[in-house]
């Protein structure tokens, strides 16, 4: 679904599940998916089961949600929900994509719930023409580190990868794909009579892990995924339908875009395919710190003589916003905004604290990685 904001200088704003650009609204973006914002008396319930809130939650990161107090009902019955979400591979994993991973991984832990993770490898293969399915199944295997690396646990993580497990998949797509309609789909994503057939069913198959695991346990437990918000078409469609096969809607969580590097200037969300925009989990050390400094946006001042005296920008600071993601003390963070703003804190140092955080981040989310190569096999669900 193509949503045409005001326009910013000429230029279009797109949200879709393939192309984010343009000026973000998440207002707007709220009112014209019809989501529900997370407000305070939300945020209170949530609390009362994980004692304290997610940074993310705290500063509006996952800022819009469908249906998570119905969610919050059945858990207090003690119907536990599952937890869905996934990565479609084209690419090596960049910070991006941890953002609603890292989320999932709390919510696992604190509600103690299954996690259903789909690796749809036909998906980028249909959508992209430069890529084969060879690559992108490669490409699944390093995604695959990356996640085991956050520290999900492996008893109660599955990964469903849809050209593997469609034995499973399938029969219970097709179920989705006949009640959805060609004009539906058309509506919805914006595709022409130039679409391949593909691409037009696959959105039947991201439906499916929001039921399977009903299917194969005999269960019927509501389903909640936190993703980001660009990939609420497909579930908005999902809503309609799994109701009718005799399951819950799934419920949602949706999480802001982290910027790439160019800030302002780019404006959409970090690329895979945009090598200057983008950090990825496998950069090393002087790879971050070269493209940090290199190519993130600033909010700086000309000289350090009208910064000291007008004080920087954090709200357009590429650096300052990545902070807001990766900082996790809000006593820090707050006092590099004040100092930032107040023009005490330079926006070479700014950088530079960036680059520690991440560097660290990254030195032990890369050797988590290597121990995953040994575990993936734990992880893949085994009908």
């Amino acid at each position: 679904m193509n949503l045409e904001n005001e326009k910013n200088d000429k230029k279009e704003t797109i949200v879709t599940p393939w192309q984010v650009k343009g000026d973000i609204n998440y207002d707007k973006l709220i009112e014209d998916f019809g989501l529900s914002k997370i407000d305070d008396e939300l945020l209170n319930r949530i609390k009362k089961h994980t004692g304290k809130l997610h940074y993310f939650l705290r500063r509006g990161i996952f800022f819009a949600h469908r249906d998570m107090n119905i969610i919050l009902d059945e858990y207090e019955k003690g119907n536990k929900f599952f937890l869905y979400t996934g990565r479609a591979p084209s690419g090596y994993t960049h910070i991006g994509h941890l953002i609603p991973w890292l989320f999932t991984k709390w919510l696992q832990d604190k509600f103690n719930t299954e996690l259903w993770f789909q690796f749809p490898d036909e998906e980028k293969f249909l959508m992209k023409r430069n890529l084969n399915l060879e690559q992108v199944q490669n490409m699944v295997y390093e995604n695959m580190l990356d996640v085991i690396a956050l520290g999900f646990d492996p008893k109660k993580t599955h990964f469903l990868i849809d050209t593997k497990h469609a034995g499973i998949m399938y029969p219970e797509a097709i179920k989705v794909a006949k009640r959805i309609t060609f004009s539906t789909i058309k509506a919805t994503f914006g595709f022409g009579n130039e679409q391949n057939i593909g691409a037009i069913f696959y959105t039947a198959m991201q439906a499916v892990p929001a039921f399977l695991p009903n299917v194969l346990e005999g269960t019927h437990r509501p389903c909640l995924i936190p993703h980001a918000v660009d990939q609420d078409p497909h579930f908005r469609i999902s809503r309609d339908v799994i109701p009718r096969l005799g399951y819950y809607k799934p419920a949602s969580i949706e999480c802001i875009f982290l910027p790439g590097l160019g800030g302002i200037t780019e404006q959409g969300k970090m690329s895979s395919s945009n090598e200057k925009s983008t950090i990825y989990t496998i950069d090393d050390k002087e790879t971050v710190k070269r493209k940090i400094n290199k190519y993130a946006f600033s909010g700086g001042r000309e000289t350090v003589e009208k910064h000291r005296k007008l004080g920087g920008i954090p709200e357009i600071d590429v650096s300052y916003q990545w902070l807001t993601f990766f900082e996790e003390d809000d006593d820090k963070l707050k006092k590099i905004h004040d100092d930032y703003k107040d023009g005490r804190l330079l926006s070479g140092e700014l950088k530079q604290i960036l680059i520690d955080k991440l560097n660290n981040f990254l030195d032990e989310h890369q050797k988590k990685r290597e121990k995953a190569k040994n575990r993936i096999n734990d992880y893949i669900y085994k009908p």
